[in-house]
């Protein structure tokens, strides 16, 4: 490796992500909405998404330590990350969940 070059994560690496979500509330809403564009933009088939309706099992909160709702969770790849909000600031979005967009 050149020196000073920087290492990226593989294209084809699949990306798993979980959002926590609490019925069909406004934020709960726009959330889902902001991740599904964020990811058909910049992650195109090489990411995973599982909703958790809290409200139908408040018991899956426990698992990934949610303490308020909505919530991503980024579980691959490592290290987990986690977002809270309704994921409306695109930029806070890619930073925190440190995706680098697909060149085209």
């Amino acid at each position: 490796m050149q020196r000073g070059a920087r290492t990226s994560r593989p294209r084809e690496e699949k990306w798993m992500l979980r959002l926590y979500i609490a019925g069909n509330t406004p934020k709960s809403t726009a959330a889902l909405i902001n991740l599904k564009r964020y990811c058909e933009q910049h992650l195109s088939n090489r990411y995973e998404l599982e909703v958790i309706d809290l409200l139908l099992n408040p018991q899956l909160a426990a698992g990934d330590q949610i303490l308020a709702i909505p919530t991503l969770v980024r579980k691959m790849p490592v290290p987990v990350r986690k977002i809270i909000g309704d994921l409306s600031n695109e930029e806070k979005v890619l930073v925190g969940l440190d995706l680098r967009p697909i060149k085209k």
